[in-house]
């Protein structure tokens, strides 16, 4: 299930909740003050490469990488560095 952020347009608070993505925004309710007046804000997410050597991530803009093809993808194809 996502994590999604929302902020009350009542009390202003910032929340997040795990939820499948098929929940009406009108189910969620603000944990500070309890109401449904909610905004989805955009979230961004962050995404985990394993141990691979983040030296080698400097120069992908150039695709001259030196990450091999792993199971992530091919190299730096396209300038993602096997994460394609």
């Amino acid at each position: 299930m996502p994590l999604f952020e929302y902020k009350c347009s009542d009390c202003n608070a910032k929340f997040e909740i795990l939820h499948k993505s098929s929940v009406s925004q009108e189910d969620v309710f603000c944990p500070e003050c309890s109401s449904s007046k909610n905004k989805k804000l955009f979230s961004a997410f962050n995404a985990s490469i394993g141990n691979s050597n983040k030296e080698n991530f400097n120069n992908c803009s150039s695709g001259n990488c030196s990450i091999p093809e792993t199971s992530y993808g091919s190299g730096c194809s396209n300038g993602m560095c096997g994460l394609n």
